[in-house]
């Protein structure tokens, strides 16, 4: 199935197989069980997706803050996979942890540790495109990562799920059952990342001279500075990425807890986020294929378009079915976009500096998502209406396409 690809695409590949499986219970698991443990504390349901989305929003300022910093350094010559592998290790070992912690505060914040080192893995991750492949397969390479992430993270989902489903059943503890999901996700996670890890070299990196850390801060702050001024397409970008991805990582984060706080079952939810996966798979590899015939940024324009409807759709969704519906429109677009979104920008800026590009990439990208969660969590506890606290992503997604057209139009 990846005989075209070659033995470092395919390990590249591979890891999106593996933190995808992470992604799926940031999407399912971990929240219903979050709203267990707040359940038992007495919480209401509007202030459990408060406190989540706050929880949410704490993890991307802070990767917000590190991840340009961190993709600076990461620049340096042979510094970018040990730095990789310190913050995979201890996503990994966080992950594991939420199987035990025994009351909803430990819990969140064992979770915004395991989710900030899992984003600063991306980083590194998303930076490694430029040394893995050439430029005229990014976008094929970067989909088919999205696509069999999707579809890899149903194998140890399912699994997670049968533990999930004998717990809610009486059939063993529920707390046993969280354990052992958590342990089984942490160790996919890490299995799957081996051949990255064993297979990954840096191909573009800055040699520096004296300190190395000190010159990559002043790296920073020279790109920053010059940014606005001398490479406006990229600036452009990265404002219209900023808008519309803090609305598709707020739906992906969010999707469980707004489906919770409609009173829909956890069973219910579980599998049509399961179908969601498969779809997502679906549309990403038919993406990927269409970027031969189609320019990777009106491929955008149309993801953007669709999760515009699904915004809007959300206003008037009440029934099972209307979620079901808003679950199939996003796995149709939230591979892609994220996909193309990704390969565009790498095709865009110096592969020396990736790195650092791609720090600055997750500022805008999933160290901006707090807008979009901040926005759910402060509407929700505004109107007591989960329906215009999700519609309100509308104007992410706007803003987004303005920006981003914006900086089609560059030179």
């Amino acid at each position: 199935m990846f005989k075209n690809f070659n033995k470092l695409e395919r390990a590249w590949i591979f890891y999106d197989i593996g933190n995808s499986a992470f992604t799926m219970m940031v999407s399912t698991i971990i929240p219903l069980w979050f709203n267990t443990l707040a359940t038992e504390a007495g919480m209401s349901d509007s202030q459990y997706l408060a406190y989540w989305s706050y929880g949410t929003s704490i993890a991307t300022i802070l990767v917000a803050l590190i991840g340009p910093v961190f993709g600076t350094i990461a620049d340096n010559k042979g510094f970018k996979k040990p730095m990789f592998m310190t913050v995979l290790l201890i996503g990994v070992i966080g992950c594991a942890l939420l199987g035990v912690a025994p009351n909803w505060i430990l819990y969140l914040i064992t979770y915004v540790i395991a989710k900030v080192c899992y984003q600063s893995s991306l980083v590194f991750y998303d930076s490694m495109l430029t040394d893995v492949t050439e430029p005229e397969r990014m976008d094929l390479v970067s989909s088919q990562g999205y696509a069999w992430g999707y579809i890899g993270s149903c194998i140890p989902f399912v699994v997670a799920l049968g533990f999930y489903a004998l717990g809610m059943f009486g059939m063993m503890p529920m707390k046993l059952c969280i354990a052992i999901d958590f342990i089984v996700i942490a160790l996919w996670w890490f299995g799957v990342s081996t051949p990255l890890i064993k297979e990954y070299k840096q191909k573009y990196y800055v040699e520096s001279t004296g300190n190395a850390i000190a010159n990559s801060f002043k790296r920073l702050g020279h790109t920053l500075s010059e940014l606005a001024k001398r490479n406006k397409k990229v600036f452009y970008f990265l404002i219209g990425f900023f808008f519309y991805i803090d609305g598709v990582y707020t739906i992906i984060d969010e999707a469980v807890a707004i489906g919770r706080s409609f009173g829909f079952g956890d069973m219910i939810l579980l599998v049509v986020l399961l179908l969601t996966q498969v779809v997502a798979f679906a549309f990403a590899t038919l993406f990927g294929k269409l970027t031969e015939k189609y320019d990777s940024i009106n491929l955008i324009y149309v993801c953007i378009g669709g999760y515009l409807f699904v915004a809007l759709f959300a206003l008037t969704m009440h029934a099972v079915w209307q979620f079901g519906v808003m679950a199939f429109v996003v796995g149709m677009f939230q591979g892609a976009i994220q996909a193309l979104s990704r390969s565009y920008f790498a095709q865009i800026i110096p592969a020396d500096n990736s790195g650092e590009y791609f720090g600055l990439y997750d500022i805008c990208g999933k160290g901006a998502a707090f807008m979009g969660t901040m926005m759910v969590g402060v509407t929700v506890q505004i109107t007591q209406s989960v329906n215009i606290a999700v519609g309100t992503l509308a104007i992410l997604f706007v803003l987004g396409f303005l920006f981003l057209r914006k900086s089609a139009n560059m030179q």
